[in-house]
């Protein structure tokens, strides 16, 4: 029978959710038992332009994982590194020591193989073996796979994976390149396969590959998997899943307890920091080929609804969905949720009633229940109109309702009835175009500056508003910015985002400067004051 080698890229594609930091001892007890776990190829990390840093799989040469490295490598086990085909000079890696990686895997797109393919000789040269892994192989048609197929022929690698990048790939998709790569490749050239889980469709599929190349049994093969899937996005085939198949369908002798000991000391602290593997929006992106960037993109700077994320990739062409390019990508945004109204009407509306009047905003930090008394002692004695934005506290009862995201305002729609029914709701045009009862819609794009990441922060669309209707004071409550971890800053029962730290980092920098800039543009009339502590309180001092 075939070989079937498994290749654990936990180290690698792990580093997309935790930015590389594993820290030292987890890069060193990974490897290690991985090894003793008899997992035949271990791929380490990356190799990068940059100098190393000490708890990260991002290495400058090879030798910077020597410190790593807890035990004697096995004669049989493998190291390998990756490469993006341009992104490394390989005039930086030293000649094998034979004391870290023995391979590296050259990563290159659709259309790419023949600018990958000078890096095979020099490679080689130093004293390493190659495999080349062809990103996002379901775009490539039947001659293009032939033609990869002879230009990796030339250069005879180790191995070739076919790589199901966007995780777009059905059974038949897979079936048809195995068909035509099996053909076409040297009998000697292992073929591999990686998988991304946006279908929950990965670990069947790795499946699903590994009968197929059986049956034909002739071609040893590479199978990619990660522990507890760990990678980009929705993920990859887990290694737990894998070798246990591997061990009950054709008798490898995989040490599962090493392998769930493993993930017990090292993984589970990922998990409480860090999220990964199926979810709705990513299979959306598989569902359109579109990167997990984009993805994410739309998640976390505009917190669009799954239904709206699928209308935005179906409007974009299949070239540019595979690219992330933001710039493109907020065009493309702002043109879907940009329905334009007019609103002069409404603006005249709110500024009868709120002209000279005192204006009370309640947003969802959680300062908003920890100071309730104080502000709605605040509110009874200065006779003030009450606004929630984005959210309804059950603490408070509102005169306005402000909502700049969709999904909040159906989610307070459907959760808060009562509250919600009785307010007079104050829509932007992304959200509905159509006036009912009880509502004002006001543009967009009108309450918006950009030039920011986060540049939709509903406060700063609210005091946008609020220059333009003239009040005599506002008083702010519950906008207590972000100082650590992203959900941890909101009242119990507001409807949460999901930003890792650095993305919290960047949210709160950019607030800080719309406010520095909104203060410096506009002479304000009225007074501003903070009934909560805020960190941004000292613009408006």
């Amino acid at each position: 029978m075939i070989k079937i080698d498994l290749l654990d890229c936990t180290l690698r594609d792990g580093a997309y959710i935790n930015g590389s930091e594993f820290g030292t001892q987890t890069i060193g007890g990974v490897i290690k038992r991985l090894q003793e776990a008899n997992v035949e190829i271990i791929e380490c990390g990356w190799l990068k332009d940059s100098p190393h840093k000490e708890g990260n799989t991002y290495y400058h040469v090879p030798t910077d994982l020597e410190r790593y490295l807890l035990a004697p490598k096995r004669k049989d086990t493998v190291y390998v590194s990756m490469i993006d085909y341009n992104r490394y000079n390989i005039d930086s890696l030293p000649v094998n020591n034979g004391k870290n990686i023995d391979a590296i895997r050259v990563v290159f797109p659709r259309g790419k193989v023949n600018e990958a393919s000078p890096l095979v000789q020099p490679i080689r040269d130093k004293g390493y073996k190659v495999f080349f892994q062809a990103a996002n192989t379901l775009s490539y048609t039947n001659d293009e796979l032939k033609q990869l197929a002879s230009a990796v022929n030339a250069l005879s690698p180790v191995g070739l994976s076919i790589v199901d990048t966007f995780g777009a790939m059905w059974p038949v998709d897979l079936i048809r390149i195995v068909d035509v790569l099996d053909r076409e490749l040297d009998e000697n050239i292992k073929l591999g396969f990686h998988s991304h889980n946006n279908q929950q469709l990965s670990f069947a599929l790795s499946i699903l590959f590994i009968q197929e190349m059986v049956r034909r049994n002739h071609r040893n093969v590479i199978i990619d998997s990660s522990l507890c899937g760990m990678g980009r996005g929705a993920g990859n085939t887990c290694t737990e899943l894998m070798t246990n198949y591997l061990n009950k369908t054709y008798h490898t002798d995989y040490d599962l307890n090493i392998i769930m000991d493993t993930i017990d000391v090292y993984m589970n602290q990922f998990f409480q920091k860090y999220s990964w593997g199926y979810s709705i929006p990513y299979y959306i992106a598989g569902m359109y080929e579109t990167h997990v960037n984009n993805v994410a993109y739309l998640q976390d700077t505009h917190a669009v609804k799954n239904k709206d994320m699928k209308i935005i990739f179906s409007s974009m062409d299949a070239e540019t969905r595979r690219k992330y390019d933001y710039d493109n990508l907020e065009q493309v945004y702002s043109t879907y949720v940009n329905r334009k109204v007019d609103d002069q009407s409404a603006i005249d509306t709110l500024s009868k009633r709120m002209i000279n009047r005192s204006i009370v905003t309640i947003l969802p930090g959680k300062s908003s229940v920890e100071y309730q008394e104080k502000i709605k002692e605040y509110i009874k004695n200065s006779d003030s109109i009450t606004i929630g934005v984005n959210t309804i506290l059950p603490e408070y009862t509102y005169d306005y309702l402000l909502f700049t995201s969709e999904k909040k305002y159906e989610y307070a729609k459907e959760n808060n009835g009562v509250a919600f029914n009785k307010a007079i709701k104050i829509l932007t045009s992304n959200i509905k175009a159509e006036v009912d009862e009880n509502e004002i819609i006001l543009n967009y794009n009108d309450l918006q500056k950009y030039g920011w990441k986060y540049y939709d922060n509903s406060m700063l669309m609210l005091l946008r508003l609020l220059k333009r209707v003239d009040p005599s004071c506002i008083a702010i409550a519950g906008f207590d910015g972000y100082k650590g971890e992203y959900t941890k800053e909101y009242a119990p029962t507001a409807i949460k985002g999901n930003l890792s730290q650095v993305e919290t980092a960047q949210l709160q920098a950019d607030i800080e400067s719309m406010l520095e800039d909104y203060v410096s543009s506009f002479d304000h009339k009225f007074d501003v004051k903070f009934l909560t502590p805020s960190p941004f309180e000292k613009f408006f001092c």
